[in-house]
């Protein structure tokens, strides 16, 4: 019984994630400098791990189809986009009030000498990580980002089953 080609090849799979990576970083780029919705140090965190998907996408692509490699490059995609799942849903947390950010999120003073206040406050990120700066059907930026890394992390792990068989 001959077997049905799939839609899309597990050889393709590296070549998605950096094409699906970089479309994320132009959408964020366009709500920054689009639309004036500055980024807040959890944002810029959820950025670096679509950089690292990048990376070893195109790492991936370099070995090529044949290489014993190829697949564990991509499940090594797949952690990526859970370590940016998890970012992102830490960021959802903090915007939720489930959990209080870090100092860098929500801009933490307490205790510091004048000298050190003025300069945390000149120093301040433009956005604080426990307000939503914006929200789509009630889901935040992070939120949907989220949902993205989520759903990239299941391909690339499918992706690398596959590539293995």
């Amino acid at each position: 019984m001959a077997s049905r080609p799939s839609f899309i090849e597990p050889n393709h799979v590296p070549w998605l994630t950096a094409g699906m990576s970089l479309a994320a970083l132009c959408a964020a780029w366009l709500a920054q400098y689009g639309f004036g919705l500055a980024p807040c140090h959890l944002c810029l965190w959820q950025r670096g791990a679509y950089w690292a998907a990048i990376a070893v996408s195109i790492g991936a692509i370099a070995v090529g189809t044949r290489s014993k490699l190829r697949p564990w490059l991509v499940a090594l995609i797949g952690l990526i986009f859970l370590a940016g799942a998890g970012i992102a849903l830490f960021h959802v947390g903090v915007e939720q009030q489930w959990w209080q950010g870090s100092e860098a999120c929500v801009g933490g003073t307490a205790g510091l000498s004048g000298a050190d206040l003025e300069a945390a406050i000149m120093n301040a990120p433009v956005t604080r990580c426990d307000e939503i700066a914006f929200e789509l059907f009630g889901v935040s930026m992070a939120g949907y980002n989220f949902m993205l890394y989520l759903a990239l992390a299941a391909f690339s792990f499918w992706g690398a089953a596959r590539a293995r068989q």
